[in-house]
């Protein structure tokens, strides 16, 4: 299929290109890069490599907006064009949901039945909340009145990943004009397709020039700059522990906000006492899910010495019958990885589990599927994990699943925090005293109880320890894009 027939007519229209304030524009460079189907790894389409002078340019168009119209528009009217978004976005929801497994490899049932549907979500209810931003009046001593304003931080760098490009682009460019920031977004190299497309939907909407400006481009060059441009107010990145702290240090000279959302090696937890089948299915899609390339897969499964066997059975039957394909066939539930970097990242790890003593209990290697070309794992899964070993420490990112087995509800929650993440967990039991003990114990941000993978654009999510911190979606969400004035006025 020709590049043509998959990418939006919109989208190549625009070419590719940087949006700056209203302005489709080549980078200043003139650099291009090449994003590639990771089904085929063929070329889809050459866009526009930002970097530094088109940071700068990116900031300047956003301050602008701030001073100009965008700045002047009441909450009410944020939350206007927030709606006009969201419904631009389920108006256009097949063609963008093509576009994300075009350039992610996800499956198009996931594309179109979760992401596009959460992104959609998660804009209505910020529009909602534009004007639910309120200050106090507070009973001070003495003779005066004071109150506390709620304003928008600024001009607000947000650097989204490549697993959940469209979602987490609306996660997180949704608050920050609902708060009534201006935008500069950086999407990853590897799936920049879905930004620059709610970049023209944005136009479409009616947001002024300037309010969301899209500059795609590399981490070290684009992503960089951003996090060192003095005219940026806050960041907000979700990616990997390594870059979290990278930021943190080269944002420290201008003291920007942060809010992080980083990596994690979640925990799920399935007790002796625990609904077999229905576990068995959750560990099944914590693990698989988007090919394991979720931040909160839950990669580390803890089974009750008792329940071991039966349960990894049911798990590994599961998995052996995932269908792995094309994933713009509605049948296929394991597309391939985002890149050939990420499967030789796979195998690196599946080797060191092997030779640190795992045992393989399915897959373990690379998958053959269409043109042979593209970047499949086969599912895979090892048991007798330690958690001392490479494959429970460090975040795979890929369909790997380790199992590990306990004896006690508290050896269970001592190994799950016996980890430098704390994203997510989950426990499974019918004990309700045990569920909530454990929602209690376990160090992470997010907990499950007998269900994995939930959310929505109403809940908080994000992480403790080396996962990060701030919040996103929910009125805490919300938080991290606005400051908070204090007024006095003398009444005497």
């Amino acid at each position: 299929m020709a590049p043509s027939d998959t990418i939006p007519a919109t989208l190549l229209a625009s070419g590719g290109k940087l949006l700056i304030g209203a302005e489709w524009r080549e980078a200043a460079s003139g650099k291009r890069f090449t994003t590639l189907n990771p089904a085929t790894a063929e070329p889809i389409l050459d866009v526009a490599e930002g970097d530094g002078p088109d940071i700068d340019l990116a900031v300047r168009a956003a301050r602008a907006a701030l001073d100009g119209a965008w700045g002047k528009m009441s909450a009410s009217e944020r939350g206007v064009l927030l709606w006009k978004l969201a419904d631009l976005l389920e108006k256009n929801k097949d063609e963008l949901a093509r576009l994300e497994t075009l350039d992610t490899g996800k499956p198009i049932a996931e594309s179109s039945r979760i992401d596009i549907p959460l992104a959609v979500d998660v804009l209505r209810y910020c529009a909602g909340a534009a004007t639910k931003l309120e200050g106090s009046t507070i009973p001070v001593s003495g003779p005066f009145f004071n109150y506390t304003l709620k304003e928008p931080i600024g001009v607000v760098g947000l650097i989204v990943p490549w697993n959940f490009p469209i979602l987490m682009a609306a996660r997180k460019v949704a608050p920050a004009l609902a708060a009534g920031n201006a935008v500069v977004l950086k999407p990853a190299e590897e799936s920049p397709l879905t930004a620059l497309r709610l970049g023209e939907l944005a136009l479409e909407a009616g947001l002024p020039p300037g309010a969301l400006n899209v500059v795609p481009g590399y981490g070290p060059t684009a992503g960089a700059a951003l996090v060192a441009h003095p005219g940026v107010a806050g960041i907000a990145f979700t990616g990997e522990t390594g870059t979290g702290r990278l930021i943190m240090q080269n944002a420290s000279g201008t003291l920007k906000k942060l809010s992080l959302e980083l990596g994690g090696k979640s925990p799920n937890i399935v007790l002796e006492d625990a609904d077999m089948e229905t576990a068995a299915r959750a560990a099944m899609a914590a693990i698989f899910y988007n090919k394991g390339e979720v931040c909160t897969a839950g990669s580390r499964l803890f089974v009750q010495k008792g329940a071991h066997d039966a349960l990894l059975e049911k798990v590994v039957d599961r998995a052996n019958k995932l269908v792995q394909g094309d994933p713009m066939d509605s049948k296929t539930r394991l597309g391939p990885q985002i890149s050939e970097a990420q499967v030789d990242r796979i195998r690196r790890y599946v080797e060191i589990g092997s030779k640190e003593g795992a045992r393989l209990a399915l897959g373990g290697e690379p998958a053959r599927v269409g043109n042979g070309k593209g970047y499949f794992w086969k599912p895979t899964i090892f048991d007798g994990v330690k958690n001392d070993m490479t494959i429970a420490r460090e975040e795979i990112f890929g369909p790997v699943l380790a199992v590990l087995a306990f004896d006690s509800f508290d050896d269970a929650i001592a190994m799950a925090n016996d980890t430098a993440y704390g994203l997510a967990a989950a426990v499974w039991t019918r004990d309700v005293k045990k569920a909530h003990q454990a929602a209690r114990r376990l160090q992470a941000g997010t907990v499950w109880i007998n269900t994995y993978n939930m959310y929505d654009a109403a809940s908080p999510y994000g992480g403790m320890k080396s996962s990060g911190f701030g919040r996103e979606s929910g009125l805490a969400g919300l938080e991290f894009y606005s400051q908070t004035k204090s007024v006095w006025v003398d009444l005497s």
